[in-house]
């Protein structure tokens, strides 16, 4: 760093220059100011780098904290004054004064979150060496019980130096819980007055924010059924304010290990509470507008969803119309400006029990309401916030128009996590913007559904395709006659990179919801007729090894259908008969000529037609007639009672009548889903042409089919 005037070296001098000014009054140290200085100038640096680091490190702010420790910074004011320092000074003298407003919010945010790490690295040095304190008097106090039970033990000097001197409290106490003996430190911690201390029952001292296992602890010590346990407790000072402290109770045994006295240590931790809870204030607090923020919501939310039964909640997610333009007219700090007031009329808005406004980010905000009749209560409060933003909010002089769309989510808790609902209330919040804004909306799980489908396939669907994620899998076609592999079907497959791998059900339906299977379809008929092609320059059998395609509704509405397969089958060099493209009976049902012209088209160039499915959309039989198909595909609800032995005789009279009907039409039919030997057979008596299904193999890669292929070539 540059040592010039106003150089960032110049700037961390005068920042180390300020801290130690703030901080040396309070420091036990033999060292002069300039000393003490030059002592900071390290951690100063290592704050210099912590705030400007690429990623937070709370490790190094931690460190820090303890090192403050270890500079006999052991005042509990020296960490406040130094977070204090930190707070005012670190990012105006080690930030970026050029950088913008967004990278100085960002700093500030960084300068917070090291506030924290330092108080809890400072806390927990403080604990360690207090702890080490502790052992030591423990020890000192255990070897000088002697002196407790036998007034004139020898040690009773060493004792008393060690019980007058510490810097935590020490108190002592019979096994009724009179107390007998305090120190100093004690005395100072319930406000210097030892007639307020000394005789007083141990009973006396309870507090509303006792840990239910306090007293049960205290009465298995006095029993003598544990030597010492250790609590955080409150207690009640004379004036009425609270003190907070780490508290270990140890039993005192006499020489024959009967208990006889118990010992209490006392750290005052309510200096250390209070910063705690300063920060974090700070932490779960917006601090633009002082309301709670997204980190203090969902807690709020998680612990609303996880009350009892029969209650209920009601969420309305607010976010402001038009808000963007407002920055980028006017600037950012009209926009703070207007996000305080608006705050401040929601704020107004939620004031009954179990209501809450929280600030999520950005002009975002949340409002929630709870308890047993909530379908009221979030109607009354989405009017209330909507009446709230009719009023101009005046900024700069200028009267703005403040519009914002809502989206409500209302009902009984234990059925959702948080981010389900406010998931469900973002999507809603948007439909009542797509709607025109200025509105609300109330959630509803089958719009959630549609618009969490949109949106997932429009941002995922294109960029897989890009990044390569789809790969095809091969299911070979067997002749039944013979046992040949006679082709394979192509089967399509998502290498997710979070869910690993898709089948076509996941998927396929919801691309053609939105028309991505288009672009999806067509890339896996390229890829399949490009491997059709590999296929038959390394298979020297006799006819080629054929391909099957799948063709959803939406690509045989497609105009450029025909086309796309005539360039596709022409790139990779393939005839057209040795590609078969499969269409569900469902898509064909009702089907008029202009639907049929491009299936048409194709089989007269020699692709041949599969009708998939066949005997599940309950199509006249006479259609068939009509229909350009070559051949019929039968849905394996037809063919599983022919896995048992014997089969259902009327489900092998239905197969037979639909291959006899189709051979006179002269149709070819193929199986799907053979699974066993007796399954095959049957079907191969039955007259079916082609089959496939486990039986054979599962979808695999295409070397599998190749193998398979020169199996029945030696053979």
């Amino acid at each position: 760093m540059s040592g010039e005037p106003g150089g960032p070296e110049d700037r961390l001098r005068r920042f180390a220059t300020i801290w130690s000014r703030a901080v040396f009054p309070v420091t036990a140290t033999s060292l002069t100011r300039p000393e003490f200085e030059d002592q900071l100038l390290p951690l100063a640096r290592r704050l210099y780098d912590a705030l400007r680091a690429r990623v937070f490190d709370a490790t190094e702010a931690r460190a820090i904290g303890a090192a403050l420790m270890e500079s006999h910074c052991t005042d509990p004011e020296a960490l406040s004054r130094t977070l204090d320092c930190v707070d005012a000074y670190l990012v105006l003298y080690c930030g970026d004064p050029d950088a913008s407003p967004k990278t100085q919010e960002a700093l500030r945010t960084r300068c917070s979150r090291l506030q924290h790490a330092i108080a809890a690295g400072f806390a927990a040095a403080l604990r360690e060496r207090t702890l080490a304190e502790q052992e030591a008097i423990a020890r000192a106090a255990l070897t000088a019980q002697g002196v407790v039970a036998q007034a004139l033990h020898s040690s009773e000097a060493r004792f008393r130096a060690v019980f007058e001197g510490a810097a935590i409290g020490i108190g002592i106490a019979d096994l009724d819980g009179n107390v007998l003996e305090v120190n100093g430190a004690l005395l100072r911690m319930f406000g210097g007055s030892e007639h307020l201390v000394r005789g007083r029952n141990v009973s006396e001292w309870t507090h509303p924010d006792d840990a239910p296992q306090v007293w049960r602890l205290y009465d298995e010590l006095v029993r003598g059924e544990r030597d010492h346990y250790h609590v955080e407790k409150a207690f009640y000072r004379p004036d009425g304010t609270v003190l907070w402290t780490n508290l270990t109770v140890s039993l005192l045994r006499d020489a024959d290990g009967n208990p006889q006295y118990q010992l209490a240590l006392m750290e005052d931790t309510t200096e250390r509470r209070l910063l705690n809870l300063r920060l974090r204030y700070e932490a779960t607090h917006d601090a633009l507008t002082g309301l709670p923020n997204r980190t203090l919501f969902f807690e709020r939310l998680e612990k609303a969803l996880a009350a009892g039964e029969g209650q209920r909640f009601g969420l309305c997610y607010l976010d402001l119309d038009g808000f963007k333009t407002i920055n980028d007219s006017l600037g950012h700090a009209a926009g703070d400006r207007l996000l305080v007031e608006v705050a401040d009329r929601l704020q107004a808005c939620a004031t009954a029990p179990g209501e809450m406004v929280a600030r999520l980010g950005g002009d975002e905000f949340v409002a929630l309401t709870t308890g047993p009749d909530t379908q009221r209560g979030v109607d009354e409060l989405v009017g209330r916030i909507m009446n709230a933003l009719v009023t101009p909010i005046s900024v700069d002089g200028r009267d703005l128009t403040v519009r914002g769309s809502i989206g409500v989510v209302e009902g009984p808790v234990g059925e959702r996590g948080p981010a389900e609902v406010l998931r469900s209330a973002d999507i809603t919040m948007y439909r009542a913007k797509s709607a025109g804004g200025n509105r609300f909306e109330l959630a509803d799980p089958e719009a959630d559904a549609r618009a969490i489908t949109r949106h997932g396939l429009t941002t995922a669907l294109p960029t897989a395709l890009d990044r390569g994620e789809f790969f095809i899998e091969y299911q070979p076609l067997v002749h039944l006659g013979d046992g040949t592999v006679h082709g394979a079907e192509a089967l399509v497959r998502w290498l997710h990179p979070q869910h690993g791998v898709l089948g076509p059900d996941r998927f396929i339906p919801l691309a053609e919801r939105t028309g991505l299977i288009v672009p999806l379809g067509r890339w896996v008929l390229q890829e399949a007729v490009r491997q059709a092609r590999a296929w038959q320059q390394r298979h020297d059998q006799k006819g080629p090894l054929r391909i099957n395609v799948n063709l959803s509704p939406c690509q045989l509405t497609h105009p450029g259908l025909v086309s796309d397969t005539v360039d596709i089958l022409e790139q990779a060099g393939l005839e057209p008969d040795a590609l078969c493209l499969e269409v569900t009976e469902s898509a064909l049902i009702g089907a008029d000529d202009d639907l049929l012209k491009p299936l048409r088209c194709l089989a007269e160039m020699g692709v041949d037609i599969a009708l998939d499915d066949f005997g599940t959309g309950y199509s006249n039989l006479a259609n068939l007639r009509r229909l350009p198909v070559r051949i019929l595909k039968l849905d394996r609800s037809f063919t599983q009672s022919m896995q048992q032995c014997p089969a259902d005789p009327v489900d092998l009279k239905i197969v037979e009548g639909i291959v006899s009907l189709a051979h006179s039409l002269d149709l070819a039919v193929t199986v799907e889903g053979v699974e066993t030997g007796a399954q095959a057979e049957q079907l191969r008596i039955l007259g079916c042409d082609t089959a496939q299904g486990w039986y054979y193999a599962r979808p695999g890669p295409p070397e599998r089919l190749h193998e398979l292929a020169l199996v029945d070539a030696r053979g």
